[in-house]
């Protein structure tokens, strides 16, 4: 059962928990379970869709018309991720907790802040 410390998601067919999570700058650490059904693709793919269509939708409400500064990007065509993802199995608990470890100080790593703390 989640604690706290998890996120449940149970849309559809694919029930899963968010572990961990860190967004980047320009990409974006995740750690969740294994889907109850369908894959770890699908629940990605689902995830991925989600969110952009949502910054989307914010995106084009605040610009209204095809401005230059939104329109010029990527996001212009709609899109938000690459296409490619890169995974890893987790099958043990000190497996777990190193991959969040590394997630939560990549933002020290890369000097944005003096403790994974401070990372929002």
């Amino acid at each position: 059962m989640p604690t706290n410390l998890h996120r449940y998601y149970g849309a559809g067919y694919s029930q899963f928990v968010v572990v961990g999570y860190v967004v980047m700058p320009e990409h974006v650490h995740l750690l969740f379970t294994e889907p109850e059904r369908g894959n770890p693709s699908l629940v990605l793919a689902a995830l991925k869709q989600t969110f952009a269509h949502r910054l989307l939708r914010e995106l084009r409400a605040k610009t209204g018309a095809r401005t230059d500064m939104l329109w010029s990007t990527p996001v212009a065509v709609g899109h938000i991720w690459q296409r490619r993802f890169y995974d890893f199995v987790v099958f043990t608990e000190k497996k777990r907790a190193a991959k969040l470890r590394y997630m939560h100080r990549n933002p020290v790593q890369r000097g944005l802040v003096p403790r994974p703390e401070d990372w929002l």
